[in-house]
């Protein structure tokens, strides 16, 4: 009879477990229309939180449609379009970029933590690749009308190598994939990392880090 009584425990607390495992993953989704975010609550959440009026003018934005000035340290530019511009995105897990390119123009290596990235290219050509896990670079040249696909936490980069201007509209599986430009990120972070870390690192002098942290932080 005891142990008949465990097995009864037992079950029961398996079908409870397997209960609220099911009703969580049964809503992995929103749970209403819409949850246009109000960036001004200071709650923190996975999200923002809800506001309680809306237009249509909170699902609107127009600056993808003309390009950017690209006269920068990199000759590119990159034109958001995510909830911090669209706050009707918010639980909606998609949002887009457009990004610019000068001849010679480079979107230069980074990766999107929370995101696969899926790029079209408007105009011109761009040499695009990603680095897998195992060190493999995976690359080629795409043209106008051409899609590359850039996996979820993987580093990535354009550049145009083309002699003309050149642009591409991305489309992204997050709200806020996020951004780690891997030069910046660890060239200009603050508190700053140490020069040790960095020269070990990348095999270069002292001096050769002093350097590169000042050119990223546009210091002469």
């Amino acid at each position: 009879m005891v142990a008949a009584g465990k097995l009864s425990v037992v079950v029961v607390m398996v079908l409870v477990i397997a209960t609220i495992s099911s009703s969580v993953s049964a809503e992995p989704d929103m749970l209403q229309d819409v949850c246009v975010a109000d960036l001004n609550n200071a709650v923190m959440m996975n999200g923002f939180a809800c506001k309680a009026s809306f237009s249509a003018l909170d699902f609107f934005f127009a600056g993808l449609a003309m390009p950017q000035p690209t006269n920068n340290m990199l000759g590119s530019n990159v034109t958001l379009a995510e909830v911090m511009q669209i706050p009707g995105l918010n639980t909606l897990g998609v949002s887009m970029a457009r990004i610019d390119f000068a001849p010679g123009g480079l979107n230069p290596p980074h990766e999107h933590p929370r995101a696969t990235e899926i790029l079209f290219v408007l105009y011109g050509e761009l040499d695009v690749g990603f680095i897998t896990t195992a060190n493999v670079l995976v690359s080629m040249t795409i043209k106008q009308g051409d899609i590359f696909t850039f996996p979820k936490g993987l580093v990535h980069f354009q550049i145009n190598n083309g002699k003309g201007p050149a642009a591409s509209i991305s489309a992204l599986n997050s709200q806020n994939p996020g951004r780690e430009d891997i030069a910046a990120t660890l060239f200009t972070a603050m508190p700053t990392v140490s020069d040790s870390v960095l020269s070990k690192a990348f095999q270069i002098s002292y001096q050769e880090v002093d350097s590169i942290k000042s050119k990223l932080r546009g210091k002469p």
